[in-house]
């Protein structure tokens, strides 16, 4: 699913709930014009900066990682991450690629728990 559409499906889902989302609301709070983020929604204009697509996430409620991969863009820590070490993380993004997600879950709980 392209970005504008999952955008627009995940706001008319929660506006079914709350009128507070409609393109108009969602807009303002995010700081951007209406007619933009239709426009977004519709594909018309490309994904918007990672600002926005952050701001985006925490308005709908959304994972901000999943929208700015959606968007075809990985967060600025992360690219920062994969800038001090390129070769090592390179080498480490490219084997997990082809793993199971029950794989790779059970890597992430090691690194994070420091059991190595």
């Amino acid at each position: 699913m392209e970005f504008g559409e999952y955008l627009r499906k995940r706001r008319e889902e929660l506006k079914r709930e709350d009128p507070q989302f409609s393109v108009r609301r969602v807009a303002g709070r995010i700081g951007v014009e209406p007619s933009y983020l239709s426009k977004i929604e519709r594909s018309l204009q490309p994904p918007p900066s990672e600002q926005t697509t952050r701001a985006l996430a925490e308005v709908l409620d959304e994972d901000a990682d999943f929208l700015l991969a959606l968007a075809g863009k990985v967060s600025s820590d992360l690219a920062e991450i994969i800038r001090s070490r390129p070769r090592l993380f390179a080498d480490l993004l490219r084997q997990l690629k082809d793993m199971p997600d029950h794989a790779v879950l059970r890597v992430v709980r090691e690194v994070r728990d420091g059991e190595w």
